[in-house]
């Protein structure tokens, strides 16, 4: 599951993250209490003009409340709220003293004002129609290069916690993904260096990179390398195009059928493991350079073991975790929080990260944050669900991190 962000895109609209998608063809404000709120105000706004006569007249200050309808109504609502003011300014006025000219003039006027009314209520949900357009291809493709959470294979159990730092979009600069290949199940969570659309690339070339060589590759170096070569190549083109050359912090990791997991740290944060009422930090004795640095190092990266034991949980996180602040400016605890947390489940675990990041940070992220929990399969004892299926989704597509 994709906690937090994926439970915000729910409860919007069919998982299109920051809009509301319903405001054009529904409204914001229902009809009934649309008409109880107009008949309301026309009646005091007349029952004003009549107490205060020709000294003052406050009947053309209705021509307000169309505008106001344009930014809240429907179209529908919006024409319907011009009809009856139109109505009760002609209405009033032939009921008035004035002359013929002030008569025309304020129905002019009057008809002038509900029509522009009408045309900003058109043109407002002509444009979020629009956005609500693009935003869903940009969805349809965000889907495509990284999978929602859970994903549950052979070896291994991967559930997830993904909270971008923009509240309005659905992609971060966290990158992930889980693929089972003859080999084992490979996995993989990182950050790209930098900010900015251009950042994307690099973590497109290594998501993509990666999907391919975990099943090609017959070992974990092999698939390092193959990530190594795609970041410096997607390098050496966004040179030629006048980009900046960016890096990719990885931690890379294979399950077999044993006990047994294979890692490649790549300048991340080590993982966590969580057995028997104790969480760690699992001793890794080599931190190589980033993906797309290792021509500025002589050494050669080469794979770890450790054991995750049947009913253990192993966590890896992103920056965004560790590096989040209080209102104080002091960092994350996450170690010291895990020890209350070891005995939970793979679920639980990140439903508890997330609750207590929102707490500890006021909602006030810097970071994006990104978690994955992996257990042994089948984990929880859960049937094994496909990818269509996975509840509380929300993919993310790597890469605008610092």
């Amino acid at each position: 599951m994709s906690l937090g962000s994926g439970r915000r895109a729910r409860g919007r609209t069919a998982a299109l993250p920051g809009t509301d998608t319903g405001a054009p063809a529904t409204g914001r404000i229902g009809s009934w209490a649309l008409a109880g709120l107009v008949l309301l105000l026309s009646a005091l706004v007349v029952l004003l003009d009549v107490v205060t006569g020709e000294d003052l007249r406050v009947i053309p200050l209705l021509v307000v409340v169309p505008a106001l309808a344009s930014v809240f109504c429907t179209l529908r609502q919006t024409v319907w709220v011009a009809v009856w003011i139109t109505v009760v300014v002609v209405g009033s006025g032939l009921g008035g003293d004035g002359t013929f000219w002030d008569f025309v003039f304020g129905i002019g006027f009057t008809v002038l004002a509900c029509a522009l009314g009408v045309a900003a209520c058109a043109a407002r949900i002509r444009h979020a129609t629009e956005m609500d357009r693009l935003r869903s291809a940009a969805v349809a493709l965000q889907r495509q290069i990284l999978r929602p959470l859970p994903v549950i294979t052979g070896q291994v159990s991967a559930y997830g916690l993904y909270e971008p730092m923009e509240e309005d979009r659905f992609v971060g600069g966290d990158i992930y993904e889980v693929v089972e290949s003859p080999y084992g199940t490979r996995v993989i969570i990182g950050d790209v260096q930098g900010k900015g659309i251009a950042a994307i690339g690099a973590g497109f070339a290594a998501i993509a990179a990666f999907r391919e060589a975990a099943v090609r590759e017959p070992t974990l170096t092999g698939v390092v390398q193959a990530l190594e070569d795609a970041v410096v190549r997607h390098n050496v083109f966004s040179a030629q195009t006048g980009e900046a050359e960016r890096f990719v912090t990885a931690l890379v990791l294979g399950f077999d059928e044993e006990d047994g997991v294979q890692v490649v740290n790549c300048g991340h944060l080590p993982p966590r493991l969580l057995h028997e009422g104790c969480a760690s930090a699992v001793p890794l004795e080599r931190t190589y350079v980033p993906l797309g640095l290792a021509g500025l190092s002589r050494e050669t990266r080469a794979e770890e073991s450790f054991a995750l034991p049947p009913g253990g949980t192993l966590l890896v996180v992103t920056d965004g975790v560790t590096e989040a602040r209080d209102a104080a400016r002091a960092f994350y605890p996450l170690d010291r929080r895990l020890e209350g947390w070891a005995g939970h489940g793979p679920r639980e675990l990140l439903e508890a990260l997330h609750l207590d990041l929102e707490t500890f940070t006021g909602g006030m992220r810097r970071d994006d944050v990104a978690a994955l929990a992996l257990c042994r399969a089948p984990g929880d004892g859960e049937p094994r669900p496909t990818t269509a299926a996975a509840e509380d989704v929300r993919p993310v597509a790597g890469a605008v991190s610092d």
